[in-house]
């Protein structure tokens, strides 16, 4: 999968910009705040069709357009595709070779990226939200289908947290309670059976990759934790019975539930562990440990994707080589070198180890602007 060619017009900073690659390694290079993490920004809207900055699109377009076209040329295993997505105030369009898409999952999974930033290198160490998004991002790529389960969750957990926050218990309609409920358990069951697939897919990789990092000394362990039960129940039950399982859960919770005005029981209180030679990382890790666990991960990502869809995503490393010691950063860039396509953005080619990288394409960002 190889991104040839991109044009932004009203896109944050950028008027207008035309971004022509030629594979390989991509770096853009300039002083903060000048664009560079806008362009990688625009490549990951163009692939699930939201920021992993900010949830208002409006943020996304400049403040003197009514609009922000995001156009792109790729090729993939199947021959050459072209790429549009608007943003307005009216939703989104999009369009793949010139055929509007009645629905973004139809769009979602043509272009696929794996992105790596500094606050990805808190996978491990963060707050649970961190490792959800982690998780829904990446299964959105591969199976698109899973967005929409997502959004349908989230659209029934806010119409349910509302009731729970606006109604005393003593006045609360059973009927309607057990209609959210029976709405919540349908879609929360599909996400936590495609995410505890995605682990054990995940975890596979991870494990190899860490082991080739720390030269076989450490074994890295993902472990999916649902809500409810755990991950192993999800292998014996059928839909129906963790549907079952997950109706009791919000019918015991339910008094908490009305105290607190919200929904504790769900794909929203997911969580994943870490673990290494059996220790939890999260926990008694040194952050050289955390860091090598998320970057085995986002390398993993790499690879899980390849298998899924028979091609390497794109790689977006935002700032982030930095961030990483030579051993690290020596490791990401021979896992990507000659294999993916790669863009990088950085202050400075000093923070990059240019001796490891061959035939790099080097743009300089100011003010909007992409110079040669």
């Amino acid at each position: 999968m190889q991104l040839k060619a991109m044009e932004l017009q009203g896109y944050r900073n950028y008027d207008s910009v035309k971004l022509t690659t030629e594979g390989g390694v991509n770096i853009f290079i300039g002083p903060n705040a000048q664009g560079k993490t806008n362009l990688l920004e625009a490549i990951h809207v163009l692939s699930l069709t939201k920021s992993h900055r900010t949830s208002k699109d409006k943020e996304l377009i400049s403040w003197n357009s009514s609009s922000a076209v995001i156009r792109a040329q790729m090729s993939r295993r199947v021959g050459d595709v072209s790429l549009e997505l608007q943003l307005s105030a009216q939703g989104k369009k999009a369009k793949v070779n010139g055929l509007e898409q009645r629905k973004l999952s139809t769009f979602v999974g043509t272009l696929n990226v794996v992105l790596f930033a500094p606050e990805d290198l808190d996978i491990v160490k963060g707050a649970p939200g961190v490792r959800r998004r982690f998780m829904d991002m990446e299964i959105g790529q591969v199976h698109p289908g899973y967005l929409y389960d997502m959004q349908q969750y989230q659209k029934i957990l806010q119409q349910r947290n509302n009731y729970l926050k606006s109604t005393d218990i003593r006045r609360a309609s059973p009927e309607l309670l057990e209609v959210w409920n029976e709405q919540l358990a349908l879609t929360g069951v599909k996400m936590m059976q495609k995410r505890k697939n995605f682990i054990l897919q995940l975890q596979k990789w991870a494990e190899k990759i860490h082991a080739g990092i720390t030269g076989g000394t450490e074994h890295l362990t993902v472990d999916y934790k649902p809500s409810f039960g755990t991950a192993d129940s999800l292998d014996s039950q059928d839909q129906s019975s963790l549907f079952g399982q997950f109706m009791i859960k919000l019918t015991q919770s339910k008094e908490q539930e009305f105290r607190r005005g919200t929904t504790l029981t769900g794909p929203h209180r997911d969580d994943l562990t870490f673990a290494i030679n059996g220790k939890d990382v999260q926990s008694f890790g040194s952050q050289g440990q955390q860091r090598t666990a998320a970057l085995s991960l986002k390398l993993a990502e790499l690879e899980l994707m390849h298998e899924e869809i028979g091609e390497y995503p794109l790689l977006l490393l935002d700032d982030v080589l930095s961030e990483l010691d030579q051993t690290r950063q020596t490791q990401l860039i021979e896992t990507f070198q000659s294999r993916v396509q790669t863009f990088i953005t950085t202050t400075g080619l000093e923070s990059v180890n240019m001796s490891r990288l061959k035939d790099a394409s080097i743009f300089h960002v100011k003010d909007g602007q992409l110079l040669r």
